[in-house]
């Protein structure tokens, strides 16, 4: 189904803008990540404590984040409303994660497990043991290791990616993927350290699905590319690319659309839990889409034209 009949936008035409809107949003992105030293990173990689109790009936888990905004341990007020806060096995079951805590009370975890029971005294067992299921610590040496497996992924995913366009196409497609996945990782995690979200396992699952998109959008136009250049000798390559994708134009909005409807509609009835996996995913089809068009394709042209 073609959406979009027949296209003749200029796309090669603006590149200088589009150069010039990637930059700024790369710099403003890193240089927000250089002045809070990184990005923020969840309890996944900077350690901290996973609290997991059982009431006698099923709580609202609003209702839990609302009593967990104000928590007061040792005369120091704390909100807990912004940790991870979900249900797990059923919705009697309720598990927080709560970060790492500068000078932390004395007895910190044993008491903020009392102020849970207090928020809801009605649904405590009698016996403590059946109200605590677990309490687990997860160390910042755990975190490191993961921040490390996680860069490693990263790192590797773009590697093999490099090895398989090379293949299938030619070395200065592979560069031109390339260029445009890191463009979409580093304007995604530039966003996330503007608007101070944390980054967890699960939007670094986020980020390497919004590589395998932007690749899969980028693979279609870099088809269609090659084919055309095979029937137009004569042409210059940066007609060949618009032509191509002007022809993809359909296929592109279509797809984009449809992920895009799937993952805002996971950010606003998805809950917190998903929240931020949702919002990354967002911003992945948004960018990714418009690297694909905007600065894969550009390298092309950039690294010369074929034979």
């Amino acid at each position: 189904m073609r959406i979009i009949k027949e296209t003749h936008i200029n796309f090669m035409g603006k590149t200088g803008v589009a150069a010039i809107f990637s930059a700024v949003l790369i710099l403003v992105g890193v240089g927000s990540m250089i002045t809070k030293g990184g990005p923020k990173l969840s309890i996944d990689f900077k350690g901290g404590t996973q609290v997991a109790v059982n009431y006698t009936e099923p709580v609202d888990i609003t209702e839990v984040r609302s009593a967990l905004s104000n928590v007061v341990i040792d005369g120091r007020d704390f909100d807990f409303s912004n940790a991870e806060i979900k249900h797990f096995g059923n919705e009697s079951d309720v598990v927080v994660r709560l970060p790492i805590i500068e000078d932390e009370p004395e007895q910190f975890t044993h008491k903020f497990v009392e102020k849970m029971a207090e928020a809801f005294p009605a649904l405590v067992p009698d016996n403590e043991s059946e109200f605590i299921l677990s309490i687990v610590k997860l160390w910042p040496k755990i975190g490191a290791e993961l921040s490390g497996d996680a860069f490693m992924a990263i790192i590797s995913t773009l590697i093999l990616i490099l090895i398989y366009i090379s293949i299938r196409f030619e070395f200065r497609y592979a560069v031109g993927a390339i260029a445009a996945l890191t463009h979409d990782v580093l304007i995604t995690l530039g966003i996330f350290s503007l608007l101070n979200l944390e980054v967890s396992l699960a939007v670094i699952a986020a980020f390497l699905t919004i590589v395998g998109y932007s690749l899969n959008d980028t693979i279609v136009i870099f088809d269609r590319i090659r084919e055309n250049v095979k029937g137009a000798k004569s042409a210059t390559l940066s007609s060949v690319i618009n032509e191509s994708i002007n022809q993809s134009l359909s296929r592109t909005i279509i797809t984009s659309l449809t992920t895009f409807f799937v993952v805002l509609i996971l950010y606003l009835v998805g809950g917190e839990v998903i929240h931020t996996f949702a919002f990354a995913m967002i911003v992945g089809v948004i960018i990714g889409t418009y690297s694909s068009i905007f600065i894969a394709s550009p390298v092309l042209i950039k690294m010369g034209s074929d034979s």
